[in-house]
């Protein structure tokens, strides 16, 4: 995916010249819908696929795989082609694509381990409120104005937040570790995508998106390391949910979502990922035979509504079109 300007896509040559006319005929691109579909559908297998892992792999373990695995897979790509975008960075920028790494591996490892401790619908609602603390942190630590609809979703998204805690707290103190640790997840999220925002306006999405990948995979697998976690010895079944919580919803995934974000308004794309933890609720309920208590379903209608209301109005006059995509670094328009 090469940098390109906005509203431009990928379908022209190397000379510049669309391929429609190249060839003679008209160029039929790929339905964004589908896309944002196939995106929504592969982000949702995610917490799944982790649980299943989680049989045999520490979750430790488990954040380290999987960035490395996606770092792995990325690799071929973008060092051959995104490396001269590397060497114009300053040191003040290096170290920022450093900071985002960690904030990002720290944000997999707390999501991660909040899966093991609470439900998949309370886990997925919590860490998706990311878009919330990104409007937050823009306010208190940027100076950016917050629009009256963030307000109201930060308000609405928090007593939702509320309710989801008390539900989990009838059921144990581990629940409620799992809800503090997943939204530990989303604020590491947000202070990730806040960096990502400045990195992304000089740099294209494979060349922003390896170093950061790469970086949190090396800190995940030292702490793996330091803390004695197994990072080997697992069962080819392990191994096999190791490939595709990699695969499907890391690559997969957040490929088709900023890849969505090039072809179709940035709030349309926001708010279609908010149905990501329903999907992922019901794929639990499938395959894990886990359904939400009504206080978590009640407390995640209102999370849910919170962030649709809070990212549906903005929150900042410059802000880019990936700012409250879940899970993923906010997009310079790529194709």
């Amino acid at each position: 995916m090469d940098q390109v300007q906005p509203h431009q896509s990928a379908e022209n040559s190397e000379d510049g010249l669309p391929h429609a006319h190249q060839q003679g005929r008209p160029h039929r691109p790929f339905p964004p819908g589908v896309a944002l579909l196939i995106g929504l559908i592969a982000t949702s297998t995610a917490s799944t696929f982790i649980r299943l892992a989680q049989v045999d792999v520490p979750s430790l373990s488990l954040a380290a795989w999987r960035l490395t695995l996606a770092s792995m897979i990325v690799a071929p790509i973008a060092v051959p082609r995104y490396a001269r975008e590397w060497r114009h960075l300053s040191r003040r920028e290096w170290t920022l694509m450093f900071t985002s790494g960690a904030m990002l591996a720290l944000h997999f490892y707390t999501w991660i381990s909040s899966l093991a401790l609470t439900s998949v619908a309370a886990s997925v609602v919590l860490v998706c409120t990311n878009p919330l603390f990104v409007a937050l942190f823009s306010y208190v630590l940027l100076a950016e104005r917050l629009k009256l609809p963030t307000v109201i979703g930060l308000a609405v998204g928090v007593i939702g937040a509320v309710i989801i805690g008390v539900g989990d707290a009838s059921e144990g103190t581990h629940r409620l570790a799992g809800d503090t640790l997943a939204l530990m997840g989303a604020i590491s999220l947000a202070g990730y995508m806040l960096i990502g925002r400045r990195l992304r306006a000089s740099l294209s999405l494979i060349a922003y998106i390896f170093p950061v990948y790469a970086t949190a995979a090396a800190l995940l697998m030292i702490a793996a390391m330091i803390t004695h976690q197994p990072l080997t010895g697992y069962s080819p079944q392990a191994w096999l949910w190791l490939i595709l919580v990699a695969a499907v919803p890391q690559v997969i995934g957040h490929s088709s979502y900023n890849w969505a974000l090039g072809h179709l308004p940035a709030t349309y794309v926001s708010l279609t990922v908010l149905a990501e933890p329903i999907g992922s609720t019901l794929l639990a309920w499938i395959t894990l035979h886990e359904s939400p208590s009504g206080m978590t379903v009640l407390g995640a209608i209102m999370t849910l509504v919170g962030i649709g209301v809070g990212t549906s109005g903005g929150y900042q006059d410059t802000a880019t079109p990936g700012d409250v995509v879940c899970i993923s670094p906010p997009p310079k328009q790529d194709s």
